[in-house]
């Protein structure tokens, strides 16, 4: 009986997220992702998506590592994969695959949900710093070169920059004074007296400790996030170069940071927003809007691909979670 429950169960869910898929991105999307990588070209933007992937992996690892939390890089991957898979196609579900991976993390790991979500958040304010970075500069170039774009442009995508700027600035500020935060929220909405407010804190606490200029732990995860974006550089500059134009090395930081701004738009795969930025971007420097068609779909495909097979992962380790915490009941 319980085996049948899990095969209907699963059978459910392989059939609900098969078109959720369908109708999130577009079968069309879907055939086009793959169709583009034929040559040894897409192969190579590809395997340096994967490489991105795996650098970032690396870092949570690393991260944990600094949590006194000893993981393999090989029992991390599947997480971070599936936690992937939802950040890209469903961005709309904030942090849901932060909190995936973190009860991953719980559940099949027995790692602490304090450090195990804490992990992920400092993933996150790591990445977010780091790109917040190559937006400045790269965006800083593109002003003083080009000037301003178009008023609806300036102010979806400003205002977006300005919010994760003033959030992570917020972050530092009160984290290197050692000021919680989450207790002056928690309090503010009235839930100090939640159940999981004690868990809450002890989150924070950890994110705290990680964030200590003396920590070599906490150096080593900027670099390797600097690593991580000096490869999607890599990728910027490679594509643009298969696609058959020149660009030398601060118009493409002004591309990379094109990409990570349309990133900051809640949108699934950043359909639309990649588009409008960068066919600005590409034409303003010369390089053509044909081009900025290509090289949006191109980095969409790739990491499509990627989150596709993220997908599966997440599919199984959902199926796995159901059957360890439902099924122990029946």
């Amino acid at each position: 009986m319980k085996k049948f429950l899990l095969f209907l169960v699963s059978l459910l869910v392989g059939i609900g997220i098969f078109i959720w898929i369908g109708k999130t991105v577009g079968w069309q999307e879907i055939k086009n992702a793959f169709l583009v990588f034929t040559g040894w070209h897409g192969l190579a933007i590809l395997g340096l998506t994967l490489l991105i992937m795996l650098i970032g992996n690396w870092k949570w690892k690393e991260i944990l590592r600094g949590e006194n939390v000893k993981i393999s890089f090989r029992n991390l991957l599947n997480p971070y994969l599936a936690g992937f898979s939802l950040m890209f196609l469903a961005p709309i579900l904030l942090l849901a695959g932060e909190f995936f991976r973190g009860y991953v993390l719980k559940e099949q790991k027995a790692i602490p949900w304090s450090k195990g979500m804490a992990s992920v958040f400092i993933d996150r304010i790591l990445e977010w710093t780091v790109n917040l970075v190559v937006i400045f500069f790269g965006v800083l170039f593109f002003l003083y070169t080009i000037g301003l774009p178009p008023l609806k442009l300036l102010i979806i995508f400003g205002g977006a920059f300005l919010f994760f700027a003033g959030g992570i600035g917020y972050f530092y500020l009160k984290t290197f004074k050692r000021e919680s935060m989450a207790r002056a929220i928690l309090r503010t909405l009235g839930l100090a007296r939640l159940n999981q407010a004690n868990s809450i804190l002890e989150v924070e606490k950890e994110i705290f400790n990680f964030f200590k200029p003396k920590k070599k732990l906490m150096w080593r995860g900027f670099g390797l996030s600097f690593l991580r974006a000096a490869t999607m550089y890599l990728r910027t500059w490679l594509l643009i170069l298969f696609l058959g134009k020149e660009i030398s090395a601060l118009p493409a930081l002004s591309i990379l940071g094109f990409t990570y701004l349309a990133a900051m738009i809640p949108i699934p795969t950043a359909l639309g927003s990649h588009e409008a930025i960068q066919t600005f971007a590409f034409n303003s420097l010369g390089l053509g809007l044909s081009a900025a068609t290509a090289f949006t779909m191109i980095i969409r495909g790739t990491e499509l691909i990627i989150a596709l097979f993220g997908i599966i992962i997440l599919y199984r380790l959902g199926i796995g979670l159901i059957r360890n915490t439902l099924f122990k009941k029946i």
